[in-house]
């Protein structure tokens, strides 16, 4: 067979490049700023609803034998969702307590079974990825549902000795005071480009 044939054409590659580079151009432009009215309500409901989760967790870990404050990261990104984007798809109340529920069920079953601190990484790397995939499966992709996964395989003992009640408490808890804080922060607006929910289940 020649040399020719067996190997592509130098161009070819060079082509295939500039094609893949192309698709990073922009084919659009920043959206401009929401009213401040709108950001101010955002503030408002973020401010709320992590105050709640936090006043709030500490009691009821201790009613069920814990001890701490129990605020996991992923509260923080689900706050910017549905206080800053309400009207998005993975802010509906079906995204936010199916998301983050799923997510947690697979990050303590990812845990369990790759215990070992060594394994965190392949850990870590399974939870998010499988939270994703129930996700998309379930229609409930919420994006901080793969924090609420990875949170499970690195979020130290206290977590860990939770087992399968981290999906209860304090990821479905939490998540169900900043449903409440959006149902009642988001329509108190008057604007009716911020209602909430768009969709139930």
């Amino acid at each position: 067979m020649p040399s020719h044939e067996r190997y592509p054409k130098p161009h070819t590659d060079v082509n295939a490049m500039k094609s893949f580079l192309v698709r990073m151009q922009t084919k659009g432009e920043c959206s401009p700023r929401k009213p401040l009215k709108q950001i101010v309500w955002s503030w408002l409901g973020a401010l709320v609803g992590i105050y709640v989760i936090g006043t709030c967790s500490p009691y009821v870990a201790r009613w069920i034998g814990l001890d701490g404050t129990y605020v996991i990261g992923s509260f923080g990104a689900a706050a910017v969702l549905v206080y800053g984007a309400p009207m998005a798809e993975f802010s509906q109340p079906r995204n936010l307590l199916l998301g983050n529920v799923i997510s947690a069920l697979v990050g303590v079953t990812a845990a369990m079974l790759l215990p070992e601190k060594h394994q965190a990484a392949l850990a870590g790397a399974i939870a998010v990825s499988s939270a994703v995939l129930f996700m998309h499966l379930t229609r409930s992709m919420h994006p901080p549902g793969g924090a609420t996964a990875l949170i499970a395989v690195i979020g130290g003992d206290p977590i860990r000795e939770l087992g399968y009640l981290y999906a209860v408490f304090p990821v479905l808890l939490g998540s169900m005071i900043l449903l409440v804080v959006a149902l009642v922060v988001n329509n108190l607006s008057r604007q009716p480009a911020r209602h909430y929910p768009t969709y139930w289940f």
